[in-house]
């Protein structure tokens, strides 16, 4: 499998799993602030946790269980954005459905730009983005150990 097809496999992957775990955490919501962020850190990490899959998959597969932190890392980088935009995809779908009623209660809060895409896209993206790099990140450090997880195990 090429590494783009990889990319845009397990980057979808994980996006719709995360898109999917985010809209029914906001359908059945009305949690707490604290528990609603915490539900909402743990759901990314578990969604972005099929990355770690997907570079193991290419270490072992295509590069027979082998592979340096920044090819890994690089690879990680481009599934994490890939689901990073399924969520910013999740957010504006339930912001229509709700028929932009968070967008109001934004402008009102004192966000006047929130209702304008192009401010709202990117600070939707920015959201999801830490988490969504540290996954990389730890998975890069970890399989470049070629005893980390060998492909025989």
């Amino acid at each position: 499998m090429t590494q783009t097809r990889l990319i845009l496999t397990y980057g979808t992957i994980s996006g719709v799993i995360l898109a999917v775990i985010f809209l029914t955490t906001l359908h059945f919501g009305n949690m707490d602030n604290n528990v609603g962020m915490a539900v909402g850190f743990l759901t990314m990490f578990i969604a972005l946790s099929v990355i770690f899959v997907g570079v193991k998959r290419y270490r072992d597969e295509e590069l027979g269980g082998v592979i340096r932190f920044w090819p890994a890392l690089k690879l990680g980088i481009g599934m994490a954005l890939i689901a990073s935009l399924f969520y910013v995809i999740g957010w504006e779908a339930y912001l229509a459905s709700t028929d932009y009623a968070y967008v109001d209660a934004a402008i009102e809060m004192g966000y006047p730009d929130y209702g304008d895409p192009l401010y709202r896209l990117p600070i939707t993206f920015t959201e999801i983005l830490p988490v969504a790099l540290i996954v990389p990140v730890v998975s890069a450090a970890l399989l470049r150990n070629p005893r980390f997880l060998p492909k025989n195990a």
